[in-house]
């Protein structure tokens, strides 16, 4: 699976739960492009995010090809 580059389109954030949602929005990630480039641990650490979070975004970003980063 490939990680993000940074050279591809954009993709919408799933739906999420709203903490969730306004813990990537005040990160300034809003989509699953950036919110891979985070990481499972800058993501983790943000207020209102967490393993569920983790779960959906993993799922969608297998669905385009690209995983978290390291």
């Amino acid at each position: 699976m490939r990680r993000y580059a940074g050279t591809m389109s954009s993709h919408p954030l799933p739906k999420i739960s709203a903490p969730a949602a306004r813990a990537l929005a005040s990160a300034g990630i809003t989509t699953l492009e950036e919110a891979a480039a985070h990481g499972e641990t800058a993501l983790l650490g943000l207020h209102g995010f967490g393993p569920k979070g983790i779960r959906i975004l993993r799922e969608e970003l297998e669905k385009i090809g690209l995983e978290l980063a390291g």
